[in-house]
């Protein structure tokens, strides 16, 4: 587009470089658009800096430490230790490689690069701001595309300005290991950095409001990662909320309190509070153009990423659950792809999700009790992992893999697994369901023996009750 004086023009402004925004500026750009992206913190956002890639190294790291010091039964004796600074390290130069990757990418495909935070001043103008310089540019556009994240929720008495309290990044920028930790809140992001840190072993206390931990998951998937924890030192304190801390001697005490009012106070070192993220709507001036949020305070979107405003598109966090880096990315490809004129939709029928626990949890598509409510009259089928030759060779067999599908069409509809790498086990089932593939063409389909993926077999030979190496239901 021709701009005004003294401002650039785009066809299209994507603010916020995470996966869900550089991925829709290439894509777009490989559309032959304009694009200008406008990133203010570091390319690939809260992921890939602070979030999914740090923690995942880390918690690599944890592993390799935690097996050593556990293989006697193997008949392998090591006494491992820990440098902080140097694991700090070693996940740094992951970050850095990877955001350099995307910033090259960008370059590559012919994405304008802006360093700034954008505002919007009209429908189709947004102001960047550069640091702290006070320095300003003027971007006109065509099409916007909003993917600026999320940030994690402060609660009451806990402000992560305070150099004890920790958010997610503080965490997993640590330099030193903590001797005793507090960690406010049971969902996924506390559930895999208390597993880590007891892993690496700093004695680990879990407060939760609620009466579980990964309350969004079914209780025999919770039991068997709730149980392994414990069984590394993890101590959960359910039905408690924090309340308030203070500085004692030379840690800290934080302070629950029950719903019936009784109080419990827990010494530690630094306090991690996880009780969840929050979208980042307030920094972009939106009613500038009209536009707020929902109730839930997303921007609400229809199945092109298209919201109430037929030319500004939101993806990723912003935009509503599941808060998932690979959902954002998929996002980010139907706003460029509608952008540019072709006809897609999302499909959010197979968004699959992980927890990086031990062991770990992977899910697509519906659950048994999910099947029901939409009317399907639901065949299941399992696997668990004690059954599995490999799992016993790894010496990792708690867990499972379960298949639903649909009684009537024979349709895999959801996968549950709980086991040893189901982050990896989970895209075959997620595949399956894309392609509208059976339970028979599953379990019909010859895997590699001997690796965990014949549990997924098993699992489909289980739902038709001829299964070989488990007892059929």
């Amino acid at each position: 587009m021709t701009p005004r004086d003294g401002s650039t023009g785009t066809d299209v402004l994507v603010i916020g470089g995470g996966p869900g925004g550089y991925v829709a500026a290439i894509r777009a750009a490989q559309r032959d658009l304009d694009v200008t992206l406008v990133e203010k913190d570091a390319y690939g956002g809260t992921c890939l800096n602070h979030g999914c890639i740090p923690s995942k190294a880390f918690i690599t790291a944890a592993d390799v430490a935690h097996d050593a010091d556990n293989a006697a039964g193997m008949g392998i004796h090591a006494d491992p230790t820990v440098d902080m600074a140097a694991l700090a390290d070693w996940k740094d130069g992951v970050v850095d490689q990877l955001t350099s990757g995307v910033e090259k990418l960008c370059k590559a495909n012919q994405v304008t690069l802006l360093e700034g935070t954008a505002t919007f001043a009209d429908d189709h103008t947004a102001r960047v701001a550069h640091g702290d310089d006070g320095e300003t540019a003027t971007v006109e556009f065509e099409d916007c595309i909003v993917a600026t994240g999320s940030r994690p929720i402060e609660i009451p008495g806990f402000s992560f300005a305070d150099e004890d309290v920790w958010a997610s990044r503080d965490a997993l920028a640590a330099e030193e290991r903590p001797d005793e930790l507090v960690v406010v809140g049971a969902g996924y992001i506390g559930m895999e950095l208390s597993t880590m840190f007891a892993k690496l072993g700093t004695d680990v206390t879990v407060v939760e409001m609620l009466d579980s931990a990964l309350p969004a998951y079914d209780d025999d998937i919770t039991r068997v990662v709730r149980s392994r924890a414990a069984d590394l030192g993890v101590d959960f304190q359910f039905g408690e909320g924090a309340s308030e801390w203070r500085e004692s001697g030379e840690g800290i005490e934080v302070v629950t309190e029950t719903e019936a009012g009784e109080t419990a106070t827990y010494g530690a070192d630094k306090v991690l509070v996880a009780v969840g993220r929050e979208p980042v709507t307030d920094t972009l001036k939106l009613d500038a153009i009209g536009l707020e949020p929902d109730d839930t305070g997303f921007l609400a979107i229809d199945d092109h990423a298209r919201t109430d405003l037929d030319h500004i598109y939101a993806v990723g966090d912003v935009a509503g659950e599941p808060m998932l880096a690979h959902k954002a990315s998929a996002e980010g490809i139907v706003a460029a792809e509608t952008i540019a004129g072709e006809s897609v939709a999302l499909d959010h029928q197979a968004i699959p999700a992980a927890v990086f626990t031990d062991p770990e949890i992977g899910t697509v598509g519906l659950t048994e009790s999910e099947a029901v409510e939409a009317g399907v009259d639901p065949v299941v089928g399992e696997m668990p992992m004690r059954a599995s030759g490999r799992a016993l060779t790894m010496n990792e067999s708690e867990g499972f893999v379960r298949l639903v599908g649909d009684g009537e069409t024979g349709r895999l509809v959801g996968a549950q697994v709980v086991a040893p790498e189901a982050s990896e086990l989970i895209a075959e089932a997620g595949l399956a369901i894309e392609l509208g593939a059976t339970i028979d063409e599953v379990a019909d389909t010859i895997h590699t023996h001997p690796t965990l993926s014949e549990a997924t077999m098993e699992a489909a030979e289980n739902a038709l009750g001829q299964a070989i190496h488990t007892l059929n239901r």
